[in-house]
């Protein structure tokens, strides 16, 4: 079945809203706007976790709404309800006309469609008995007790969700997208001589249950979890002051989402609250350093179909050779810097408005071995993988903690360290890029992105690199 037909039956024949009727309240309630839709949505979700060998939560969700919005100038008008039919799509009608109160606009063209699809329309939730679901993270604790007496505690989850889409806008032109979302997590703690460690591995995708629950794999999330939580069991204190990091590839690219990345968004850049506004074509990176944000990426946690504007997802290019070429744009903002929608409107479900975020987002790879990098050093950091960090859009200042370190001493990984911060300025770091390798990696698809209150999935990568200085906050000098 395809996507538009999934979605003509959840919203227009369960519903009973007929849509003829609702096309015609669109076209009343953008009339004289210079953009809107509305947006429908119907998703399941469901979460399941274990600690301690046994179920602590399990839960199911199921929602429906819409989001009606209508757009003149830089102004919107945004009105949205968990009830679908025409009586709610007139109140909220009523509601949006505000906006466009005494103005004349002219409508923007609608996005162009596609029929391409990046993952199955498949719902996730439905295809795995509730039992197998809690047999597997039974296994995962006993598994993971069975690999070191040192195990004291094993945590892990599973959680899926199912989400459907429809978007209309005026002159009846529509756009929809069924999206699955999978994601495994495993948690292991260890104690040895008074010491408590935990090591933390996730994966996901917009696939089914099927891979995650397949023996190999979630033996190999134990395994990794319980290899970080060993070398954080031998660890010794980070040191403190500015040295070269190499950043190791995969998820350390969440700290380009974060440092960078937030600040190619279109508002921040319109508004001229981004350290990156009226940089366009100017050298921000050193050379080399080239940063994409690609939504197109099959069954990848970020990517999407079309964004939730009805837009089709694309690659676009931020940062070339370290010049910036491009911004990542919604319809409003885009319409208003005068440029193209790139595909990145997008919003955490009908209750909110959408706003210009990521998909996956990543440093494409240079041509220096991964060792060779690491040889470069004599005395530094590898940072391999991070926890929590956070990031001023407008200064471009930034601090992240280091979940797992290492110290490199004359060219060699040496013992790992706990408490390792990295604190710097994302643009100043591009510059500082010195050697880029050539084993781009991306995440394991774990990432949530937050802005404005509102959280979707992400994708993030890089290469193995080195940065030439950055300030690291540790325990020790």
């Amino acid at each position: 079945m395809s996507d538009t037909a999934v979605t003509e039956e959840l919203f227009f024949t369960r519903t009973g809203l007929d849509r003829d009727a609702a096309a015609r309240i669109v076209d009343g309630a953008l009339a004289g706007a210079d953009d809107g839709e509305l947006y429908l949505e119907y998703s399941q979700s469901e979460s399941l976790s274990l600690e301690d060998g046994r179920i602590r939560s399990a839960s199911f969700d199921s929602s429906q709404g819409f989001g009606l919005r209508a757009v003149s100038g830089e102004a919107a008008g945004y009105a949205h309800a968990s009830e679908i039919s025409e009586a709610a799509l007139k109140r909220a009608a009523e509601t949006v006309a505000a906006v466009r109160a005494g103005r004349g606009g002219t409508m923007a063209e609608p996005p162009p469609g596609t029929n391409r699809a990046l993952y199955a329309d498949l719902n996730p939730l439905a295809l795995v008995p509730f039992d197998a679901k809690v047999g597997v993270l039974g296994e995962i604790d006993a598994y993971a007790r069975s690999r070191d007496p040192r195990v004291t505690q094993v945590m892990a989850s599973l959680s899926g969700s199912w989400q459907a889409i429809h978007i209309l806008r005026s002159g009846g032109r529509a756009a929809a997208d069924v999206r699955p979302l999978v994601r495994l997590n495993v948690t292991v703690v260890v104690a040895a001589d008074g010491r408590m460690e935990t090591g933390t591995h996730g994966s996901g995708g917009r696939v089914a249950y099927g891979a995650y629950l397949d023996p190999a794999h979630w033996k190999a999330s134990v395994d990794e979890a319980l290899r970080q939580a060993l070398v954080n069991l031998r660890s010794i204190s980070a040191p403190a002051g500015e040295m070269p990091v190499v950043l190791g590839p995969g998820w350390p690219g969440i700290l380009l989402h974060e440092a960078i990345g937030h600040g190619l968004e279109g508002d921040f850049n319109r508004k001229k609250t981004s350290a990156f506004a009226s940089l366009m074509g100017k050298r921000v990176a050193a050379p080399g350093v080239t940063v994409i944000d690609d939504g197109t990426l099959p069954d990848r946690r970020g990517s999407l179909s079309i964004d939730d504007e009805g837009t089709p997802a694309r690659r676009t290019t931020l940062i070339e050779d370290g010049i910036l070429v491009g911004y990542l744009q919604d319809r409003l903002n885009a319409r208003l810097m005068g440029v193209e929608p790139t595909g990145n409107g997008r919003r955490q479900s009908y209750a909110h408005p959408p706003l210009p975020r990521m998909t996956n987002t990543f440093m494409l790879a240079g041509d220096v071995p991964p060792e060779d990098i690491i040889r470069s050093v004599a005395k530094g950091l590898y940072a391999v993988n991070f926890g929590g960090g956070q990031v001023d859009i407008t200064s471009g200042k930034f601090v992240f903690s280091a979940s797992e370190a290492y110290l490199i001493e004359d060219g060699r990984i040496g013992p790992s360290v706990k408490g390792a911060t990295l604190i710097g300025n994302g643009p100043d770091v591009l510059t500082k890029v010195s050697l880029i390798g050539n084993d781009l990696k991306l995440d394991e698809g774990i990432g949530t992105c937050g802005k404005a209150g509102q959280g979707v999935p992400v994708g993030v990568g890089v290469p193995t690199l080195k940065v030439d200085g950055i300030t690291v906050g540790g325990t020790s000098v």
